[in-house]
């Protein structure tokens, strides 16, 4: 079995030491080729070992996760990041489909991050979500940030202000686009409502809009969108709804 090389950014001694441990005993197909506790050192490193996958701390000194990218836009790896709750840079992580870990780190977690990215480095994907993340992070406006859609047949990428509106299907969600097309993505619809920011809005159970592409709101508690496609508004999240076109 070939090992997965790999690369742990982390300035706290004792969390790498965790984690090295961990991996030694719980995922025996990583093999840590290098350790670097803050951006200064990881940068250089990152260049001359180029491993395959990176465990990479969020906040660090002397710049963070996203600086490290940035710096590193060249070469090609995947990156598990490693973060204290921060709601701020989940967003950004979950709207790239990126795979982190919480601090304290779980066992079990790790275990599967380590499985998709070894699936990932077998299938020879090519998507290149670092250069996503660091590009969601660095825009300010939500409209012009992306979203990484994992679909039956493997990933799509689209910028928000393309999606009119979301719907749950069961254990899907459809994704309906300006263009008229539809994907069918392999989250839950609460997974959107969670990382998606305004101008999406939940109307209802099972839909999502982009209050961009209303039209006409009927007092019967209809929403019509600019592709005439009517949603109804439940109780629950209509005073919400109607604030933000006051």
């Amino acid at each position: 079995m070939h090992k997965i090389k790999s690369v742990i950014v982390e300035d706290e001694t004792a969390a790498r030491e965790v984690l090295k441990n961990y991996l030694r005993k719980y995922c025996p197909q990583v093999e840590v080729i290098g350790e670097a506790a803050n951006i200064k050192e990881a940068v250089p490193l990152l260049h001359e070992v180029t491993p395959q996958l990176v465990f990479l701390d969020v906040e660090m000194p002397f710049g963070n996760a996203f600086d490290v990218l940035e710096a590193c836009k060249g070469l090609q790896f995947e990156t598990i990041f490693v973060t204290a709750f921060s709601e701020y840079s989940l967003k950004a992580l979950n709207q790239s489909a990126a795979y982190y870990l919480l601090k304290p780190i779980s066992i079990e977690e790790l275990i599967v991050a380590v499985n998709k990215v070894q699936q990932q480095l077998a299938n020879h994907d090519l998507l290149d979500r670092n250069k996503i993340i660091v590009e969601n992070f660095r825009e300010t406006k939500p409209e012009k940030q992306q979203v990484i859609l994992p679909t039956l047949e493997g990933f799509e990428v689209v910028l928000m202000k393309d999606i009119v509106r979301l719907k749950g299907n069961g254990n899907f969600t459809d994704i309906f686009l300006v263009d008229g097309t539809k994907k069918m993505v392999c989250r839950f619809l609460k997974h959107f409502s969670e990382i998606l920011p305004f101008p999406f809005m939940r109307v209802h159970k099972s839909h999502i809009i982009n209050v961009n592409f209303v039209k006409a709101y009927n007092k019967g508690g209809f929403i019509t969108l600019q592709d005439a496609t009517e949603i109804e508004v439940s109780s629950t999240y209509k005073e919400d709804f109607l604030n933000k076109f006051k």
